[in-house]
């Protein structure tokens, strides 16, 4: 399978990164290994990491994440007040909000699938398409009951090294959630070994993405 590479070798690669979130785990569930190998690769590279919904105790741990993740990378944390399930009733707002983030110039978003299940995942992914048109949008999948999972068309391979850590950062960074069934180790794991799988990665694991417009050059 021939690849488009974010990192590693030459090439033009994305400096300038915007890393979109609903709730607090939200971009380290669907993205957390990718943007951890961008930063490792791409030592120039910045991110701009914006979650909705991040207010009290959740929103400081999703900003003891997103440092942990990302180190002297992490160009700003913007955590919103946003009611956690609600977003789509705040319409207005949310797109104001959403519009505000185009200062930052992006070479590369990452954000939710606007087919995603969850009513404020699939909010956030319409309004970045909506904001950022010109742009290089991934939108990357999280597990949960509904059984949304989709087809995705770009897969960032991992070593499971990789994997590894962004389970442990899971855990380290999110005690609120490791009550949830759903917060588990092996669910993290075996969605990265089914993508790994998918695109033959050489160590058997990846984050998967939709990528619905992309301009080559060739």
């Amino acid at each position: 399978m021939r690849a488009l590479y974010l990192g590693g070798g030459g090439g033009a690669a994305p400096e300038r990164i915007l890393a979109i979130g609903a709730h607090c785990d939200d971009i380290e569930i669907g993205c957390g290994a990718t943007l951890a190998r961008l930063r490792a690769e791409r030592p120039n590279a910045r991110v701009a990491y914006v979650v909705f919904c991040a207010a009290g105790e959740r929103g400081r741990e999703a900003g003891r994440a997103a440092q942990a993740l990302l180190g002297p990378a992490l160009e700003t944390f913007v955590g919103f007040e946003f009611e956690d399930s609600f977003l789509p009733f705040s319409g207005d707002a949310v797109k104001r909000r959403m519009e505000e983030l185009t200062r930052f110039s992006p070479d590369l978003i990452l954000t939710h699938h606007r087919q995603d299940a969850h009513q404020d995942h699939r909010l956030l992914g319409e309004l970045t398409r909506c904001a950022f048109r010109s742009h290089l949008i991934l939108e990357y999948e999280i597990p949960k009951y509904d059984g949304d999972l989709g087809r995705p068309n770009a897969y960032v391979p991992l070593t499971r090294a990789q994997s590894e850590a962004k389970i442990a950062l899971l855990f380290e960074a999110f005690p609120s959630q490791a009550h949830k069934p759903w917060f588990d180790a092996e669910t993290f794991r075996g969605l990265m070994r089914l993508r790994g799988m998918e695109c033959n990665a050489p160590e058997g694991y990846a984050e998967a993405f939709h990528a619905p417009k992309m301009t080559l050059g060739l």
